[in-house]
């Protein structure tokens, strides 16, 4: 990544595209065990209808998902009852909230406003390099 090869338009684009087709699909896993973990934290509990309103989804939406992270490992629940994260779950979340600080914190002491960095954060933590992630975060230091 950090070599003169990234800046050249003949760079093989299929391993980017591959790599940004990748983050998305892990965008939504994130999303989901890093609010569960925070409705468990505020709430005591994490349960379908929350996690609905959260992302403002259905219901069936949640409930799909729900089904693909405890195939996964990341989640366990059970029909009308709260779900919890796994040890893999809490792992993943725990990664993705420092992910989040890290990047928020890095635009606001660029100068983004802190509503705008929450916003551009929420995004850029699913798609950041670990070697940009380091950097931003040595920044800060």
């Amino acid at each position: 990544m950090g070599d003169d090869t990234s800046l050249n338009p003949r760079h093989n684009k299929a391993e980017v595209f591959a790599r940004l087709r990748d983050a998305h699909a892990r965008e939504v896993t994130e999303d989901y065990v890093e609010m569960i973990g925070d409705l468990i934290a505020e709430e005591g509990e994490a349960r379908s209808v929350a996690l609905a309103e959260r992302f403002g989804v259905t219901a069936a939406t949640v409930n799909n998902t729900i089904k693909r992270l405890e195939r996964d490992g990341y989640v366990t629940s059970r029909p009308y009852r709260s779900i919890f994260l796994t040890e893999k779950g809490e792992t993943l979340a725990k990664k993705c909230r420092e992910r989040h600080r890290i990047v928020y914190n890095f635009l606001v002491s660029i100068g983004v406003d802190p509503a705008v960095a929450e916003f551009d954060a929420e995004g850029i933590e699913h798609h950041v390099s670990e070697e940009t992630l380091r950097v931003f975060d040595s920044r800060l230091k």
